[in-house]
């Protein structure tokens, strides 16, 4: 038999690492355009259920280097895009490097043929909580540090009693405990109700109507919600109080992928109120820009009006959306002074995350007198 040399050998080995080399670069090539697609290309029908997981790092002095993973699941109902509306279900947990953590999670769900309607959010989490005082007039330094463990569970179940209106009962458990209430230096605040904890459950009943087909980017329609809950002893709860809130938005297209939305909101509470359940300006959604709580009171008053771009004329993808608002809050509605008033106003860049749901991921700057704030969420901000 003849011998084998060096020669065959080395073309044999280079042929294996050719084949190997060829299907790693075939494999990798097919991991990242499933990737693309997922989160770029959109390729799924646009009834079958959507779920997408993401990374998320952010940093604050309070609680130093923050990693999380959010998560989005989208669909319609029986899988049905004519009859039903999207439903969405968000969740996003996260740690600190100094031992905080929280799981939030919030929906809006839509039955088959809106029977019935279900809108909540849920939070678990150990956070400090900045506590700049109550009124209108608060100084923006020196704030106090609320290091505490909370719960809110806040649900609302409606059922359809005409097209597009819903009723039903609404809950919210909230409790406040293992509280470590850390003074600035040089300055004391005094110590508001409930700052040794506790917990208040809320039974009420509330109205909505809505004519949004997609409530994380509506092009039109009306959304508009007007619900009172009662804290009481009876039910277990530590403080005995109420609390009126009123919600109402609108939406236009002025011309195709541009889109006027104003939103016009107030939260009316009364009684022995925690300082955690007062009527917190700002937020995510509206007064853009302001800590949330960096002003509370017992009446909270804002509005806000939108201007979106979803997409640019001359993209597929990228759009963008300039906002102003301008909002209070006061002890009661005949304490409120247009001096008080407090504007806000920023601009946000849009990217068409999933086309055949028309959800977009925005990235907002807010401004306010006192300074900035940032924003990158699934969904319009309402």
């Amino acid at each position: 038999m003849r011998e084998l040399g060096e020669g065959y050998w080395l073309r044999v080995w280079l042929g294996v690492g050719l084949v190997i080399i060829t299907s790693y670069e075939s494999l990798a090539q097919n991991v990242v355009e499933r990737l693309y697609n997922r989160f770029f290309n959109d390729t799924t029908s646009s009834a079958n259920p959507h779920i997408s997981f993401y990374p998320t790092i952010s940093y604050t002095p309070e609680t130093s280097v923050e990693v999380g993973v959010s998560a989005l699941y989208l669909y319609h109902a029986r899988n049905d895009v004519k009859q039903n509306r999207l439903s969405e279900i968000q969740a996003f947990s996260f740690v600190t490097l100094r031992g905080q953590y929280g799981l939030n999670m919030e929906h809006t769900i839509f039955g088959d043929r809106d029977r019935w309607y279900f809108l909540g959010r849920e939070r678990i989490q150990r956070f400090p909580l900045l506590y700049y005082g109550i009124g209108s007039t608060t100084k923006p330094h020196n704030p106090a540090t609320i290091d505490a463990f909370t719960i809110q569970l806040r649900e609302r179940a409606m059922r359809r009693i005409a097209p597009n209106f819903f009723g039903g009962i609404e809950l919210d458990y909230q409790r406040l405990s293992l509280i470590e209430f850390e003074q600035p230096d040089g300055f004391m605040h005094d110590i508001p109700l409930g700052a040794q904890g506790t917990a208040n459950f809320g039974l009420g009943a509330g109205l909505v109507y809505d004519s949004r087909r997609n409530a994380l980017n509506a092009r039109k329609g009306l959304f508009a919600e007007l619900s009172y809950l009662n804290y009481g002893w009876s039910r277990g709860s530590d403080l005995s109080f109420s609390n009126v809130t009123a919600d109402v938005r609108l939406f236009r297209t002025t011309r195709p992928g541009q889109v006027l939305a104003w939103q016009a909101y107030g939260v009316m509470t009364s009684g022995s109120v925690p300082f955690n359940q007062m009527a917190l300006l700002g937020s995510e959604i509206i007064m853009r820009g302001y800590y949330p709580g960096r002003y509370r009171d017992k009446l909270y008053m804002a509005t806000q009006l939108e201007y979106r771009w979803l997409p640019f004329p001359f993209s597929k993808r990228f759009g963008a959306a300039v906002f102003a608002s301008v909002g209070t809050v006061a002890p009661a509605a005949r304490d409120i002074q247009l001096g008080n008033l407090l504007p806000a106003g920023g601009a946000g860049v849009r990217y068409l995350l999933f086309k055949k749901k028309d959800v977009f991921l925005r990235a907002d700057v807010g401004f306010t007198r006192e300074g900035m704030g940032f924003y990158i969420l699934t969904g319009e901000a309402f």
